[in-house]
């Protein structure tokens, strides 16, 4: 891994992108990898953009990646994944929700939003090969809770091998030494969906 892995998480306010971003740093620092973070947060409390670089290995002199450089977008909604493809480097993956979070504009008059063609758009772009759809709606139905969906996606992003040498396992470290111990079994639970091939 001479060159590095480079990840962006996206999503919006609320979904966990930023612990989602510290978990896969905290994998990736356990496995004696350096690790470099930038966080962008919007209107995260009206439901605004929220996303995270992390660059994984030696050689990054920057904690931002630059376009066309995205080893791998892990999108905790569709909408939010196309927004970060320029980012994609040839051939990169898309580890994404297939459940959107609809912006009020799109509630209260504004362009509507089309889930279909955000869909088929990334298949398009991306290559089916390239692109992992989590059910987030079973996923959700069998965790009981929306809550750890990030959890969910970056287990389902590991098993696909878009997070370079960060395996499951190296996750399920990171969420045992970060997560409380009230919620443990959740996050460990939903870790676990994600890496089930039944959720995607």
């Amino acid at each position: 891994m001479a060159r590095g892995t480079n990840v962006i998480l996206a999503g919006v306010g609320g979904q966990g992108a930023v612990l989602a971003s510290k978990l896969l740093a905290r994998a990736a620092m356990g496995r004696g990898l350096p690790v470099k973070t930038a966080e962008t947060i919007g209107m995260a409390q009206r439901g605004g953009s929220v996303f995270s670089h992390v660059r994984l290995g030696e050689g990054a002199a920057s904690p931002l990646v630059g376009r066309g450089r995205a080893d791998a977008i892990v999108a905790f909604e569709p909408a939010e994944a196309v927004r970060q493809l320029p980012f994609l480097r040839q051939g990169g993956m898309v580890v994404t929700s297939d459940v959107p979070v609809v912006p009020v504009s799109a509630a209260t008059g504004g362009p509507a939003y089309d889930l279909p063609a955000i869909m088929s758009y990334l298949r398009d772009r991306v290559g089916e090969k390239s692109l992992v759809i989590v059910d987030a709606a079973a996923a959700e139905a069998e965790l009981g809770t929306a809550r750890v969906l990030n959890v969910v996606l970056l287990g389902a992003a590991a098993r696909a091998g878009a997070l370079g040498p960060v395996t499951v396992d190296d996750l399920e470290a990171a969420v045992r030494a970060t997560v409380s111990p009230r919620f443990l079994d959740l996050d460990l639970r939903a870790l676990s969906i994600g890496d089930s091939p039944q959720f995607t």
